[in-house]
């Protein structure tokens, strides 16, 4: 996984004056867009997009040190206007591109490269579980994309849930956990900068089909499922594990993560300081590994 992480940021590197697409992305790192995205988002610290613009605004800082025209590298990387690429040049350098041409200012926003780096000796209670295809019967709306803090439309959506359809969801649930589950998919693009919306679901599993027209329905394909028990207070603590399974449990494991829905559910017990949840991460085993 590293290794083609690293190969990613080599072809950054040679295409920073082109558009880069997602699925040039994807061939690359072999996963998808979203998820190879959200998981460089937890490993560098930034976005993908934050990084690549970064890259190219340390590259025109040094072009233009060396005598090129503001004019030409605004438009080489990709800027419509002098305007806006003196904008967004000054945001984050702290001076307009001609201050730097003039007084020769330099600042540097080096390539990444990625190794690992194992610190603190803490393990990750996790096990790998194979779940037969079954289905998720509930409620869903479109909500903001949001990394930390409770998510007041997912709050919202589980407070809009009659009690005929919690009566409905129970007549169906037949599946473990036997718990109310929580399950994002369809993610916008602007994930990476915690923008846009995706698509929540709150509800059960099951084996059966859904009779119900004032429910949803969506089919979970069969698939081998990272499962990892977390506790302490919430929100807090799920979201460290999510970070914690994108930056130091993927890289580092025999798995990539599936072009499934995430799914996850917690255990209320009337306080919010000593939760019990877990999160369900959709895995295969990488081509190249053996466990």
């Amino acid at each position: 996984m590293l290794q083609q992480f690293n190969h990613l940021m080599d072809y950054i590197e040679t295409h920073l004056t082109e558009d880069i697409s997602g699925n040039d992305i994807s061939k690359i790192v072999g996963l998808s867009d979203y998820h190879f995205k959200r998981m460089f988002s937890y490993m560098a610290g930034m976005s993908l997009n934050e990084y690549i613009k970064n890259r190219r605004l340390s590259v025109a800082n040094a072009e233009l040190v060396y005598g090129a025209k503001v004019t030409d590298i605004a438009y080489k990387y990709g800027y419509q206007s002098i305007e806006g690429f003196s904008r967004a040049f000054r945001e984050w350098s702290g001076f307009l591109p001609s201050e730097v041409a003039k007084n020769k200012i330099q600042k540097s926003f080096p390539k990444y490269t990625f190794f690992i780096d194992i610190r603190g000796g803490k393990s990750m209670e996790f096990k790998i579980e194979k779940k037969e295809k079954f289905n998720i019967v509930g409620v869903s709306k479109r909500v903001p994309i949001q990394f930390e803090g409770e998510n007041n439309a997912i709050i919202e959506l589980a407070q809009t849930i009659t009690e005929q359809q919690r009566s409905e969801m129970h007549q169906l649930a037949d599946l473990d956990p036997h718990q109310v589950l929580n399950v994002s998919y369809d993610f916008d693009d602007g994930f990476l900068e915690e923008k846009g919306y995706l698509t929540h679901m709150i509800g059960f599993a099951t084996t059966k089909e859904n009779p119900f027209d004032d429910l949803e329905q969506i089919t979970i394909e069969e698939s081998l499922w990272a499962i990892f028990p977390n506790q302490g207070p919430f929100p807090a603590t799920m979201q460290e594990t999510t970070a914690k399974i994108y930056s130091e449990w993927l890289p580092s494991s025999h798995y990539e993560v599936a072009d499934l829905p995430g799914i996850s559910f917690t255990k209320y017990t009337g306080t919010s300081e000593n939760v019990y949840s877990e999160i369900w991460m959709p895995v295969k085993k990488k081509a190249n590994k053996i466990e």
